[in-house]
């Protein structure tokens, strides 16, 4: 599809009609899946499988869990992951996130936990916040997985792309009802590329508005269907900045916030902007920016994603 069809129906290559009534219909899946492998060849080093969280709602987790750790009686670290796609499209069993996610509990000796939620237009903003605070509250008795393998005194909340945007909302949520999550004690967020947007276009935004990744006239796409009906891109939804984040349990609890992001990204100005104002409200923020790349590199490029594990086991062993 070139650039201009693109445009003129910004939806198609979503594998979304939008109807003359401003409804949404699904035409096609356009991202690939990988079904979970409780028990696979003796070879695959990361065990998977699939846990419903809330039926009624067809929200559930893909567990990974390394092989090396079924015969240890030691616990690992905890980390609850939140997966891209604009909040529209992809799922916990997209093949880009379940690779992503196990040679992330393959690299950093971890237990994850991706949760699927419900996407947009169907189920707009706050939905994901919702459905993925509930598989907060679901973690320390959802599976044997868990209770038999899971430190739950060291958990992380960690999302890539709209899944950053999740984890920075829900972690907000988290850390003023912290009772509600217990036995499970967060000990940072993870913000991998987060997908922020905002009314006035940033610099990079500007630079890189043709980008062929992610250009600007997709991410305003995907906000025109997330967001609540009625709202722009300053609701506190897309742009936190522009909203009273309160930040003071995350403080006081000695959260750590690790926000990654590449100059090739056109949301790098809004990562970058969200890690100074963290900083200046207090909380300790790590930062991992780095040159060139664009969204979602580590997905298509293992040299990036070799590059970026040791940034990850290096922010959780620091406790």
């Amino acid at each position: 599809m070139s650039e201009t069809q693109a445009i003129s129906d910004p939806y198609a290559g979503l594998g979304i009609r939008k109807n003359s009534d401003g409804s949404f219909t699904r035409i096609r899946p356009i991202v690939d899946e990988t079904p979970a492998c409780p028990d696979p060849p003796i070879s695959v080093p990361i065990l998977t499988k699939d846990v419903p969280i809330n039926p009624p709602n067809n929200t559930w987790a893909r567990l990974y869990l390394p092989r090396s750790q079924i015969q240890s009686s030691a616990k690992l670290p905890l980390i609850v992951f939140f997966h891209g796609g604009g909040f529209t499209v992809a799922s916990a069993a997209s093949s880009f996130f379940h690779s992503f996610c196990s040679e992330i509990a393959l690299h950093l000796h971890a237990l994850m936990v991706s949760v699927d939620y419900r996407n947009a237009p169907e189920h707009r903003l706050p939905a994901a916040y919702d459905d993925c605070m509930e598989a907060l509250r679901w973690v320390e008795s959802g599976d044997e997985w868990l209770t038999d393998h899971a430190d739950f005194s060291n958990c992380y909340i960690m999302g890539s792309s709209a899944g950053g945007n999740i984890a920075l909302h829900v972690g907000l949520q988290v850390s003023q009802r912290v009772e509600e999550v217990a036995p499970v004690r967060i000990r940072g967020l993870i913000l991998h590329q987060p997908f922020f947007g905002g009314v006035e276009r940033t610099a990079s935004e500007i630079r890189l508005a043709e980008n062929e990744i992610i250009p600007l006239y997709l991410t305003d796409t995907l906000w025109d269907m997330a967001l609540p009906i009625g709202v722009n891109r300053d609701h506190e939804f897309s742009n936190p900045c522009k909203g009273l984040m309160e930040v003071d349990k995350i403080v006081s609890e000695g959260w750590r916030i690790l926000v990654t992001g590449y100059e090739g990204d056109l949301l790098i100005d809004r990562q970058m902007e969200l890690a100074k104002l963290l900083k200046e409200k207090g909380v300790m923020v790590v930062e991992d920016f780095r040159e060139g790349g664009f969204h979602g590199i580590e997905f298509s490029d293992q040299s990036f994603a070799r590059a970026l594990y040791p940034v990850l086991n290096n922010f959780i062993l620091h406790v």
